[in-house]
């Protein structure tokens, strides 16, 4: 079984803000793969199904960003799940609007939301699909940036990058997740059919 966690904040007050992309590549996922995330269990919204037949748990902790780290252990704990089978869903300011990258362990990267799961799990080896949101202008905090919500010419990007972290999702999920990092983060050098 695979544990799918969207990072966000709970609240119509966060909905569609840059925070929120993890949320709302679960909702997009879930929609999908025809699963209703709807059930509130270990201080989360949960859903059941499966990925490209592999039995997969949905999941948006209602801790706030934070602290994410207490209902992901919480899940983690009740089905036995190991870190090779998570999968963590999440904002990212070191990628521009729109990318979409896969990564295996690590660190933090001053995320909260991943500080907060790697504090309460004790485990840095769970697979994450890090979606870019840029880096805030001059003079704005990053706390503000984040919990912003898209700009109109923002929104298409996001789309694009929602559908595409789906993609990644269910890429790890059947393929592994060294095979869907060789997918999906290849850059192709500009002028050149060389991949890097």
């Amino acid at each position: 079984m695979k544990l799918i966690v969207g990072l966000g904040n709970p609240g119509a007050r966060y909905a569609g803000t840059r925070h929120n992309m993890g949320f709302l590549v679960v909702d997009a996922l879930a929609q999908r793969a025809g699963v209703e995330v709807n059930r509130e269990r270990f201080e989360a919204l949960l859903g059941r199904g499966e990925i490209s037949d592999v039995p997969v748990i949905l999941a948006k902790p209602l801790t706030f960003m934070n602290l994410s780290g207490r209902a992901v252990a919480q899940i983690v704990r009740y089905f036995g799940i190991g870190a090779a089978d998570i999968l963590i869903v999440h904002d990212d300011m070191d990628f521009p609007v729109g990318d979409v990258r896969i990564k295996a362990g690590g660190g933090a990267g001053g995320h909260k939301g991943l500080l907060s799961i790697i504090d309460q799990l004790g485990e840095v080896d769970f697979a994450r699909v890090r979606v870019g949101i840029g880096r805030p202008p001059a003079r704005e905090t990053a706390e503000r940036y984040v919990l912003e919500r898209f700009s109109a010419e923002e929104t298409q990007a996001f789309d694009c990058a929602i559908e595409r972290a789906g993609d990644a999702v269910i890429a790890v999920v059947s393929s592994g997740v060294h095979a869907a990092m060789n997918r999906f983060n290849a850059r192709i050098v500009q002028n050149s059919s060389e991949e890097v």
